[in-house]
């Protein structure tokens, strides 16, 4: 287990400044069933996680115990982002700090146009990327943009989804099954996007059942097996690690 980190220290210090996101000792349950039992970990401004484990390892469940969704329910641990504890925040409260989850059902509003999905994101504050930053990034958006989000095609509206997220101001970015049900060329372009939103600085998360590409994609990895870590390092040790896929991840 990673050790519990020091968040007395002010951030100007380097040498004993916290990650930039930090998770400690995080249990939750839906009812009686426990889910994650007491996962730590950490990661740094900017970097690519890839969280990845078998079905049911508690993935999904983690990432929505992170962005405070009330389900599954948060029962011991820490939050931390930017010093700011998301632990002790409703998911709104989450959000307006800087988190921001893309669900695997992409939420898309019926009735909205693609432009209307954005607007509304931006509604209140804190607001991130303008229409025509998120246009530069997402060409096919601004060429829909009057077009109902839920007739986009499945990775037209992922691309939304991810948008929709951006049009808040976030610092890091949660992603639960980007790829799922998309052809190969349209997971291409979503990897793209993202290494894109990488070098803007935006620490993400991601969930992937197709964990190589995810890998490839990522910085580190952290593996789950029944809502405990087993591993936590490189994304390549994991590629290089034959025994350790085979065991926890099936490939």
């Amino acid at each position: 287990m990673v050790a519990r980190p020091d968040f007395s220290q002010h951030a100007n210090h380097a040498s004993t400044a916290p990650a930039f996101f930090s998770v400690w000792d995080l249990h939750a349950y839906y009812g009686e069933s426990y889910i994650v039992q007491g996962i730590s970990f950490t990661v740094h401004e900017g970097e690519i996680l890839a969280l990845l484990g078998r079905n049911g390892a508690g993935k999904t469940s983690t990432l929505r115990a992170l962005a405070r969704t009330g389900s599954p329910q948060l029962t011991h641990g820490e939050i931390w982002l930017d010093h700011q504890p998301l632990h002790r925040m409703a998911s709104h409260e989450a959000s307006a700090a800087g988190l921001g989850l893309v669900p695997e059902d992409r939420r898309i509003i019926p009735g909205l146009t693609v432009e209307e999905n954005l607007k509304l994101a931006q509604i209140a504050p804190p607001i991130g990327w303008s229409l025509e930053r998120l246009y530069e990034l997402f060409p096919r958006l601004g060429e829909r943009r009057k077009q109902e989000g839920v007739t986009l095609s499945g990775g037209e509206q992922q691309m939304l989804a991810i948008a929709r997220a951006l049009a808040r101001d976030i610092k890091v970015l949660l992603l639960d099954e980007p790829y799922e049900g998309l052809a190969p060329v349209i997971v291409d372009e979503i990897e793209k996007t993202l290494a894109l939103i990488k070098s803007q600085g935006i620490t993400t998360i991601i969930v992937e059942q197709n964990a190589i590409r995810a890998l490839k994609l990522a910085d580190r990895a952290v593996i789950l097996d029944t809502g405990q870590i087993v591993f936590d390092g490189s994304a390549e040790e994991v590629l290089k690690d034959d025994a350790l896929r085979a065991e926890y991840l099936a490939i």
